[in-house]
């Protein structure tokens, strides 16, 4: 049975890491970008971060310039923004495709794992997000791929994925299903 650990992926200093190093943890792993909406998000991932690290909780970025351009610059222009404007020391990955034929094979994986389920339309935010990708992107709504910037995959310690959350989904509104992992 294929796990997040069978794979590896290139650290946004260029060096491969084993995604199986974080066995025993349980993973909360994100697509991000620094020009979005969601952007702000960095905080609340940096928050849970700090507060649950030590209970065993790892938070791994990938940025990816997909949706919007909204991650235009280099790996360490990306690495500079996070620490500087968010104070994030959680692990980020190199510039990642996390959608289409290029997808990088640990989204691969969490997509197939943890299918679209639609956005919570009842939101503002799920309801705009929702309308925008049926009007400009609507091909992007019909399969499990990863719809925009800051999509979040929750991994035991076993590396099997638990649950998706897409954009939308505050980071500190995640609590309660992180908390009932570690």
């Amino acid at each position: 049975m294929t796990t997040l650990y069978d794979f590896q992926a290139e650290t946004i200093n260029g060096g491969a890491k084993a995604l199986s190093d974080y066995k025993g943890k349980v993973l909360l792993v994100v697509n991000t970008a620094s020009k979005c909406g969601f952007t702000p998000q960095y905080t609340d991932l940096q928050k849970l971060y700090e507060q649950y690290q030590s209970e065993g909780l790892e938070i791994i970025g990938f940025p990816s310039n997909q949706f919007g351009e909204q991650e235009p610059g280099s790996n360490s222009d990306v690495q500079s923004f996070c620490q500087i404007n968010y104070g994030v020391t959680f692990p980020l990955f190199a510039k990642t495709d996390v959608r289409d034929e290029n997808a990088h094979p640990v989204f691969q994986y969490l997509t197939e794992a943890a299918p679209f389920q639609g956005f919570d339309t009842t939101q503002p935010s799920g309801k705009m997000l929702h309308s925008f990708l049926n009007e400009k992107l609507p091909h992007w709504m019909i399969d499990n791929s990863i719809k925009w910037n800051f999509t979040k995959f929750l991994v035991d310690r076993e590396g099997r994925v638990v649950k998706r959350f897409e954009s939308t989904v505050e980071p500190l509104d995640m609590k309660a299903d992180i908390e009932a992992l570690l």
